[in-house]
């Protein structure tokens, strides 16, 4: 619409011409915008630079005048120390845009896994991909952070899933994982109602493997469940989703935290009281159970029922299982946590119980013994054991874009800080 007194001159400033001045400049503003922002946050990072006063200067007007007229408002900038990029948190050797993402495969409290592909390489990952802001709302960044530390510690051992790279954006995480599509224990599990005794066995071999390892290196487990235990395209199991791990605990070091999912909380846990690595036997001892009968001991669909026969009910065994397996749990499910199988010499008194007597730990631990299911996968793209209702949502495009450089305002600067040093890239010799 056109403001006209009686005749308008040809060289009036009508509000359509003023319109198309402000789209050019705009078009021009957001063309230079990310070598602009580029640049300055390069020289916002170097805290020589900043105290020059010609420095200062350039900070406070470049990209306060561009935000205005990028946004539309006139709201104060942040300050110079407000300008940073992710620093030792970015990572130079991988980038959201260089994936492609092709299926939701999972979704936890705070993201998705995702079916990638690496462009470069076309090698095919599973990338779980956290929301910064859900993960400070429920102060989590300390648990993912754990699990980040822990994942750093797997690639030696085959049962833990590996990580290969991890990023940041300024509103999200990426874990760059191991792919791995024989589905979830517990999606088996569901379908076949219980295990026969030489295949539990065999995963309950494997777990326990995993387990001692990451005892052997002072971390605590804390959520063994049938959804965090995954099998292999040879049916071989990988163990994943490290967010309840607790680092730093000696053979003798208690922690008191109370976490964990509650079909499988030890006594001690609900007890409140300090509790150590025998919790991760607990557990064990509740999938064994949960593999040979088709529930967790102690269920009750009742939250608080099921606390209370996990505290005061003696555990009850039916007789369609040998006397090494009944042995076994009822060490492992020993309420009493001094008391328990694991309490004296940790993985050893596990791996040494008759149970396992058949198996040749040597040969299981390189991958040796045949296992007793294959999911019959036929690639990275065959996708039948994972649910549909992941599989079946559409992507957001948004999880696969490396934003431009960006204005850091406060509570970006706040998610950078909380997760700083949260990226990690293999040596180069491990690409030779």
């Amino acid at each position: 619409m056109t403001v006209k007194t009686e005749s308008t001159p040809a060289n009036t400033l009508t509000y359509s011409k003023m319109r198309g001045m402000v789209a050019i400049l705009i078009a021009f503003m957001k063309q230079r915008r990310m070598g602009l922002n580029d640049f300055i946050q390069k020289i916002s990072t170097n805290s020589y630079a900043c105290k020059h006063p010609e420095v200062q200067s350039i900070l406070n007007i470049s990209q306060p005048q561009e935000a205005e007229l990028l946004n539309g408002n006139s709201s104060p900038p942040p300050s110079p120390s407000q300008q940073i990029n992710l620093g030792p948190s970015s990572n130079p050797h991988a980038k959201p845009s260089d994936f492609q993402f092709l299926k939701i495969i999972g979704k936890g409290s705070f993201g998705k896994v995702l079916l990638a592909r690496h462009k470069a390489d076309e090698k095919f990952y599973a990338v779980k991909v956290l929301q910064k802001k859900a993960i400070l709302k429920k102060k989590e960044e300390k648990h993912i952070m754990s699990e980040r530390n822990v994942l750093l510690k797997n690639v030696k051992h085959p049962f833990l899933v590996g990580l290969h790279f991890s990023f940041q954006t300024a509103s999200r995480l990426y874990f760059i994982l191991d792919y791995i599509n024989g589905g979830e224990l517990f999606y088996h599990l569901q379908r076949e109602r219980c295990f026969l005794e030489p295949r539990a066995r065999f995963y309950a071999a494997e777990i326990a493997s995993a387990l001692g390892y990451l005892h052997s290196l002072n971390i605590v487990y804390r959520d063994l469940k049938p959804e965090n235990i995954l099998l292999d395209s040879q049916g071989h199991i990988i163990l994943t989703d490290f967010g309840l791990c607790k680092e730093n605990i000696e053979p003798n070091g208690t922690t008191s935290t109370f976490c964990g999912t509650p079909e499988y909380l030890a006594p001690e846990v609900l007890h409140k009281q300090p509790y150590d690595r025998t919790v991760d036997w607990w557990c064990l001892g509740a999938v064994l159970y949960e593999m040979l009968y088709g529930l967790p001991p102690f269920y009750s669909r009742n939250t608080a029922e099921m606390y209370d026969n996990i505290l005061n009910k003696p555990l009850q065994l039916k007789p369609n299982i040998t006397n090494s397996a009944r042995n076994l749990l009822e060490g492992l499910l020993q309420k009493d946590r001094t008391k328990r199988l694991g309490a004296k010499n940790d993985f050893m008194e596990i791996k040494n119980h008759i149970f396992f007597s058949p198996i040749n730990w040597d040969d299981l631990i390189n991958k040796k013994i045949t296992p007793p299911f294959n999911p019959n996968v036929s690639g990275p793209s065959d996708l039948q054991h994972f649910d549909p209702e992941f599989t079946e949502e559409p992507v957001p495009n948004s999880i696969g874009q490396s934003p431009d450089s960006i204005l850091i305002t406060a509570s970006i600067k706040e998610a950078a800080d909380a997760f700083m040093g949260f990226s990690y890239a293999p040596s180069m010799e491990s690409f030779l």
